[in-house]
C-alpha cells in the first residue's frame, strides 16, 4: 500500500513515554521531514531496528525523543514502519501526530495497522482476533487464550486439517483423471475412515467452545433466593467490597447489582438479584421478573439460604423453579447458630466473617470450568465455532456419500469444508467479516 498511515499507538493520557507510529511506503520520508538525529546522522542512513535520539519537530514546538525504523517486510505490518518515542504528555503526542500528517501521512483508521499486517501475510485473521483478545482481555485466562490465537495455535490446527482435505481432493482429481490407475483407487479406499477421523478431531475442537465461551466472555453467575437470606452480603464477600446495599429489611435489592471477580484466572460476572417472592409492590415485582430473566441466561446459580432458619415453603418453591439450571446451594449466616435448614448445602458460608468464602469460589470454578486446562487450546470466538461446526457437518455429509457415490460427488462437500475452515484463517473470509473484525481495534493498533 502506497499511502502512509499514522496514529498514536499508546493510550491517551499522561505518562513517561508516548509512541506515534507511521506505516507505509514513504514512512521514512515522513521521518526525514520531522526528525533531526543527534550526532549528525542522516535519517535516510538509519539502520533498521536501532533507536536514534534526536529532536522531533511537532509543528509549534519540538521534543527530544527517539526514532526507530523497521524496514519492510520485517515489521509488524510488513511495510516500512517508523516510530517516534516522545514524552508522554497528551499534547506532545498529538503534536507529533499532527506534524506527521502535515508531512504526508494520513490518520489511520481503527485497526488499520493490524489489518495491513493481515493483508500483507504477516498474520492470519484468527491471529489478529487473538491480538484483540489480548488487548481487551479482562482476565488472565482471556489473555492466555488470546495469546494462543495470536501464536497461531488454532491457525496451525485449521491449516493442518485443510492440508489433509487438499490431499484427499488431489486424490479424487487423480481418480477422475486417471481412472485406469489402480493406485489412486487404492488410496481412496480408506477415504471414508480418513474423513471420519478428521470430522471427529474438528468436532472435539468445536466442542471446546462451551468452556472457551466462558473464558472469552466470562462466567455468568446469578445469586438467587428469597428475600433476606443474605444474597447481597454473599456478593460483597465474593467481591471483597461493599458493592451491594445490605439491610435487614426484606426487598432492599430491587434491581440487579453486578460485579466481577477473577477465580483461577477466569473472570466470573456476578449478579445479585431481587429476592424471589410473590406479592410485594409493583417495583419489587418488576425486580423479581428481571431476576428470573437473569437466572434463565446464567451459567451458574448460587441459591442462597438462611442457615439459621428452617426451610420455608417459599424457599422450596424458589428452589423448584431452578430445575434444569446448574445450581450451588449456599447456606449463609452459619455464624448465627446451628444449621437449621433442611435442604442439603453444597457449601456453608458466613458472609459476615468470611468463613468458607474461598471454598465457595473454588466450588464455583469447579462447577463451571470442569476439565479446564490453562495450556489447552479452546475455541473462544463464536465465528470460529460456527465455521468449525459447518465444516464438521460437511465432512459428515461427504462420509455418508463415500459408500455409494462416485468421488466427484463427495468431493463437493469436502471442498466446501475446506472453504469453511478458510474463514477462520481468513483465506476465504469475505470483506464484510474482515472489516467487522478490524473495526473492533482501537486507532493506532
Amino acid at each position: 500500500m502506497e499511502d502512509v498511515i499514522a496514529a498514536v499507538a499508546t493510550p491517551p493520557g499522561k505518562g513517561g513515554v508516548a509512541i506515534v507510529r507511521a506505516s507505509g511506503q514513504g514512512a521514512l520520508a515522513v521521518a526525514e521531514k520531522m526528525f533531526s538525529p543527534a550526532g549528525g546522522v542522516r535519517v535516510e542512513a538509519f539502520e533498521p531496528y536501532r533507536m536514534y535520539p534526536g529532536r522531533i519537530d511537532c509543528g509549534g514546538f519540538s521534543d527530544f525523543g527517539l526514532c526507530v525504523y523497521f524496514r519492510a517486510p520485517h515489521s509488524f505490518t510488513g511495510e516500512d514502519v517508523v516510530e517516534f518515542h516522545c514524552h508522554g504528555g497528551t499534547e506532545v503526542a498529538r503534536g507529533v501526530l499532527r506534524r506527521a500528517l502535515a508531512c504526508g501521512a494520513r490518520l489511520a483508521e481503527a485497526g488499520e495497522f493490524t489489518k495491513r499486517a493481515f493483508l500483507n501475510g504477516k498474520l492470519s485473521l484468527s491471529a489478529a482476533e487473538g491480538l484483540a483478545d489480548m488487548i481487551n482481555g479482562e482476565s488472565e485466562a482471556q489473555v492466555r487464550a488470546g495469546s494462543m490465537l495470536y501464536a497461531e495455535r488454532l491457525g496451525a490446527a485449521v491449516r493442518g486439517a485443510q492440508a489433509r482435505l487438499t490431499e484427499l481432493l488431489a486424490e479424487i482429481d487423480a481418480d477422475i483423471d486417471f481412472p485406469e490407475e489402480d493406485i489412486e483407487r487404492t488410496d481412496l479406499a480408506g477415504a471414508g475412515e480418513r474423513i471420519r477421523a478428521l470430522a471427529e478431531e474438528l468436532s472435539a475442537l468445536a466442542g471446546s467452545y462451551g468452556t472457551g465461551r466462558k473464558i472469552g466472555g466470562g462466567v455468568s453467575v446469578v445469586l438467587a433466593g428469597v428475600p433476606n437470606t443474605g444474597k447481597s452480603s454473599v456478593l460483597n464477600a465474593l467481591l471483597g467490597s461493599d458493592r451491594a446495599i445490605v439491610s435487614d429489611l426484606a426487598g432492599t435489592t430491587r434491581d440487579a447489582v453486578e460485579g466481577a471477580v477473577e477465580i483461577g484466572g477466569v473472570r466470573f460476572e456476578l449478579c445479585d438479584t431481587a429476592g424471589l417472592r410473590e406479592g410485594a409492590d409493583a417495583l419489587e415485582r418488576e425486580g423479581v421478573a428481571r431476576a428470573k430473566r437473569r437466572i434463565e441466561g446464567a451459567d451458574l446459580v448460587l441459591f442462597v439460604l438462611d442457615a439459621s432458619q428452617p426451610l420455608r415453603e417459599e424457599d422450596r418453591e424458589a428452589y423448584a423453579a431452578l430445575a434444569g439450571k446448574k445450581v450451588l446451594v449456599v447456606h449463609n449466616k452459619t455464624d448465627l447458630r446451628a444449621d437449621l435448614c433442611e435442604l442439603p448445602a453444597d457449601v456453608r458460608v458466613s458472609a459476615l466473617t468470611g468463613e468458607n468464602i474461598p471454598l465457595l469460589k473454588q466450588k464455583m470454578f469447579d462447577a463451571c470450568m470442569e476439565g479446564y486446562n490453562a495450556d489447552a487450546l479452546f475455541v473462544t470466538q463464536e465465528r470460529h465455532y460456527a465455521a468449525l461446526s459447518r465444516a464438521v457437518a460437511l465432512l459428515r455429509e461427504a462420509e455418508g456419500l463415500c459408500a455409494a457415490e462416485p468421488p466427484d460427488l463427495w468431493g463437493v462437500p469436502l471442498r466446501e469444508a475446506w472453504e469453511a475452515l478458510g474463514e477462520i484463517t481468513g483465506e476465504t473470509a469475505n470483506e464484510r467479516i474482515i472489516d467487522e473484525i478490524f473495526s473492533k481495534f482501537c486507532v493506532g493498533k
